[in-house]
């Protein structure tokens, strides 16, 4: 595993009859901030549920700082941090003390804990709110001390999972900064959840695809996206020349819709000017590049949504049919 901060090998899980993971192998470097990205009922939950060991594989195994998720859950869990999408601090306490809880149950030696918890309260900026009730923080502050939880024990490896759904759009560019200046400063593995494109494709080194329990697509956000053929150009106008535009050697695809034409354009910015000149007098021009949202639509067919449920959800739901049986 030199190198390689996870190391996944043929990790399967079936319930019953149906298979959820199905022999999934894969490899994270040290230190990268790799994004899982998948449809709801991909599987990506349920692999990273087994990956922080809340979940036993059907077969297979996986590798976290050389520690078995079968044969050694505690020194996995040792090694990795988790941050759930539904927040779990205890709102009546104050930040200090949820994360001195936390480092009990780590057993983070006793007097290294205060210093300790002013250093990731410093490095998620909440220092000055430390003796507050958490019930008095703002949903990004609770979200950051959920972070900053997981940090406390010095994981090699950290898990989120939707770490900034819900938040408002700047509050979402803050924690980001945070995530990715933890990977800078620390060296730390971040593995995230996330439905939000623009964050995954601004911020992970690496994407997974993950769709009927298998990954589809694997590769950096840019790279994936030159994967997507050509550009979408939207024209908007009465009387277009849609016949002349259909001759032009460049254009892969057209659809219309009234006075609105679809066009999907190899390399746009060389011949957007030819088009215009094809096409006639137009109202409306929208050129639009390939981004993660086209590529995953390209690959599983769907658009990601908001509120799929994370692992807390998806626990939940394994602990409530186990009970049931």
């Amino acid at each position: 595993m030199n190198g390689q901060a996870i190391f996944i090998k043929e990790l399967t899980k079936k319930y019953d009859d149906v298979t959820v993971v199905n022999t999934v192998n894969l490899s994270i470097a040290k230190g990268e901030i790799f994004g899982l990205l998948g449809p709801n009922g991909a599987g990506k939950t349920t692999l990273l549920m087994m990956l922080s060991t809340l979940v036993k594989p059907s077969s297979g195994d996986a590798f976290i700082k050389d520690y078995s998720i079968k044969s050694q859950p505690g020194k996995v869990r040792s090694s990795i941090g988790m941050v759930f999408q539904d927040p779990s601090s205890d709102e009546l306490l104050s930040g200090y003390e949820n994360l001195k809880l936390h480092a009990l149950m780590y057993d983070v030696p006793y007097k290294a804990i205060d210093n300790r918890i002013d250093s990731v309260l410093s490095l998620v900026d909440l220092m000055n709110r430390k003796n507050d009730q958490v019930k008095k923080y703002s949903g990004g502050m609770r979200r950051r001390l959920e972070i900053a939880r997981g940090l406390l024990h010095e994981p090699e490896v950290l898990f989120l999972d939707e770490p900034t759904l819900g938040l408002d759009p700047q509050t979402r560019e803050h924690i980001w900064e945070y995530i990715e200046s933890l990977a800078k400063k620390t060296g730390m593995t971040i593995v995230v959840t996330t439905h939000y494109m623009e964050e995954a494709q601004n911020l992970c080194d690496r994407v997974a695809i993950i769709d009927n329990g298998k990954i589809i697509a694997l590769d950096t956000p840019e790279n994936l996206c030159h994967q997507v053929e050509g550009d979408t150009i939207a024209l908007q106008g009465k009387n277009l020349r849609i016949e002349d535009i259909k001759k032009l050697d460049f254009i892969k695809g057209i659809e219309t819709d009234g006075d609105r034409i679809i066009l999907k354009v190899v390399n746009s910015g060389k011949n957007l000017q030819q088009i215009l000149k094809t096409v006639g007098d137009i109202d409306f021009i929208e050129v639009h590049s390939p981004d993660l949202n086209d590529v995953f639509l390209t690959y599983t067919g769907k658009q990601m949504r908001e509120g799929e449920g994370g692992l807390m959800e998806h626990l939940r739901t394994l602990t409530s049919a186990n009970h049931n049986k």
